[in-house]
C-alpha cells in the first residue's frame, strides 16, 4: 500500500467579506498519498485553488481556518511560521498559474530558481551547478546563459518551465500545481504537463494538481477530488471517477467533455451557473442543476459516504447514479 503523505480532515475556511464571514470550504477530507498525482476538479470558484493555498499556508488575511491538514506529525493549520517556512524551503513547493507575475521582474532567472538552495546554507558554486543543470532538466536551451536572463526574456512556455525548476529543484516531498498550464497554448501545455510528470516520477514526488480540465486529468492524475461550492462532492481513482461517476455533478461534467468517453461522443454542456459559496443553496448545493434532485436534496445536505471500495460520493443517490 502507498504510505499517506498529506491527510485533509475536516478542513474548513471562512474568508471575511464586508464584515460577514463567507465559508468558501466546508468539512473537505481526502488523502495525498507520497508518489501519486491527486487531481483537484471543478469550474471556477469552487475551492481548488483555496484548498491548495491552506495546503501551503498562503490563506488570505484574515482567513479563519478549522479541520486539520496533516504531513507527516506536522498539522499545517496550527504549527507556527518558523516550521511552515521550512516546511516550505524543503518539503512543500507550489507552481502558480500566473509565471510572469510570480516571478521577481527585477531578478535574474538563475538567482530565483536557486534561492532556496542558497537559504539552506549551500556553497555558492553548488547551487549554481544545480540551477543550471534543474534549468537543463526542464528543457530550457543554452541552461547557463538563460540563467542571465530576466523573466521577461523568455517566453510564456519558457517561464512556466523556470516556474517548474524553482519548484522541483528542492526536491520537495510535495508539489501543488496550481493550473500550470493556463495560459499557454495547447501544444506548450502538453508538453510542460509531460515535463512535471516526469520529473515528479524522477523526484518520488507527490503532486495537487489543480485544473478545470478534465482531459488533463485524464493522463496525468490517478486519484481525483471533485468540488462543488466548497465541498467535495466525489473522490476516487481517476479512471473509477471519470470512467464510472457516483455524483450527478461528476457525470455532468465528463458529459460536457466527449474526448473523455469516445472521440464520436456529443458535448453535453451543464446547464445552469455554479453555486457561489456565499450564497450556497440549501440542503445539497448541486440541486438546482440536478435532474436526479428530489424534496430532500433541497433541504438535507448529503455526507461523503463510500458507496463502493475506495469510492466517496455525497449524493443521497449515489447507488443509482453508478448504476
Amino acid at each position: 500500500m502507498t504510505d499517506t503523505l498529506v491527510r485533509i480532515t475536516g478542513l474548513s475556511v471562512d474568508l471575511p467579506d464586508a464584515g460577514t464571514p463567507v465559508r468558501v470550504l466546508d468539512d473537505v477530507s481526502f488523502d495525498i498519498p507520497a508518489g501519486t498525482t491527486v487531481g483537484l476538479i471543478g469550474e471556477t470558484g469552487s475551492g481548488k485553488t483555496m484548498t491548495a493555498m491552506a495546503i501551503i499556508g498562503l490563506l488570505p488575511e484574515g482567513a479563519a481556518v478549522s479541520g486539520s491538514i496533516m504531513f507527516g506529525d506536522t498539522d499545517l493549520v496550527h504549527c507556527d511560521d518558523a516550521r511552515l517556512r521550512a516546511l516550505r524551503r524543503d518539503e512543500l513547493s507550489m507552481i502558480f498559474q500566473d509565471p510572469l507575475s510570480s516571478l521577481n521582474p527585477t531578478q535574474r532567472i538563475g538567482r530565483q530558481v536557486g534561492e532556496v538552495l542558497r537559504r539552506s546554507g549551500l556553497p555558492r558554486a553548488e547551487v549554481q551547478e544545480r540551477v543550471i543543470d534543474m534549468l537543463d532538466r526542464v528543457g530550457i536551451p543554452d541552461p547557463a546563459g538563460r540563467a542571465r536572463d530576466y523573466p521577461h526574456e523568455f517566453s510564456g512556455g519558457l517561464r512556466q518551465r523556470a516556474m517548474i525548476a524553482m519548484a522541483m529543484i528542492a526536491r520537495p516531498s510535495l508539489v501543488l500545481a496550481d493550473e500550470p498550464t493556463t495560459a499557454l497554448d495547447v501544444t506548450v501545455q502538453a508538453r510542460v504537463l509531460s515535463l512535471l510528470r516526469k520529473l515528479q516520477v524522477e523526484e518520488g514526488s507527490a503532486m495537487l494538481l489543480v485544473s478545470h480540465d478534465l482531459r488533463v486529468m485524464s493522463h496525468v492524475a490517478q486519484d481525483l477530488v471533485v468540488l462543488y461550492a466548497g465541498r467535495v462532492a466525489e473522490r476516487g481513482t481517476a479512471s473509477a471517477v471519470l470512467h464510472r461517476p457516483a455524483h450527478p455533478y461528476t457525470r455532468a461534467l465528463v458529459r460536457s467533455v466527449p474526448a473523455i468517453r469516445t472521440k464520436t461522443a456529443i458535448a453535453d454542456p451543464l446547464p445552469g451557473t455554479s453555486a457561489s459559496p456565499a450564497q450556497r443553496p440549501s440542503g445539497c448545493a448541486f440541486h438546482p442543476r440536478c435532474p436526479l434532485a428530489t424534496d430532500r436534496c433541497h433541504t438535507e445536505t448529503p455526507a461523503l459516504r463510500e458507496v463502493a471500495p475506495g469510492r466517496w460520493s455525497a449524493c443521497h443517490y449515489a447507488e443509482k447514479v453508478l448504476s
